[in-house]
């Protein structure tokens, strides 16, 4: 089947699909016109590769474990090495977090003093232009 085909069976676009196939997710053969040709697999290895972006895995963490991916939703097997890989993610997603809520907090508390200070806009706008008023 060719990519526009491909992407109508599974709802993501073509570009996307190239970049799944730059990153060695997705293989194509090229038929003589030169057009990317995918086999019936390619649908469910797509499918694949959008639950694992869905779970935070990065491209590079797909290329890793998509070989070991069985079914749709993919079931992984528990071999030490992709459950290290998958950890390891894991780590760098919490720290995301903890880093994403220290910011969170920070901006409330920024809010909240604005807030209790009141006061004029900064810099005053003119509100039926809504834009600075010189002063």
């Amino acid at each position: 089947m060719r990519i526009g085909e491909l992407g109508r069976r599974t709802g993501v676009n073509t570009h996307q699909l190239r970049y799944y196939e730059a990153q060695g997710l997705l293989e194509a053969d090229r038929g003589t016109n030169g057009y990317r040709e995918f086999d019936e697999s390619a649908v469910l290895r797509v499918r694949q590769i959008r639950h694992l972006l869905g779970a935070g895995l990065s491209s590079e963490d797909i290329a890793y474990v998509l070989p070991c991916a069985v079914g749709e939703a993919p079931q992984l097997p528990g071999c030490p090495e992709l459950v290290a890989a998958m950890r390891s993610r894991l780590q760098r997603l919490d720290e995301q977090m903890n880093s994403l809520a220290q910011s969170r907090d920070a901006l409330a508390v920024y809010i909240s003093a604005a807030e209790r200070m009141g006061g004029d806009s900064y810099p005053p706008f003119d509100d039926a232009e809504l834009e600075p008023v010189p002063t």
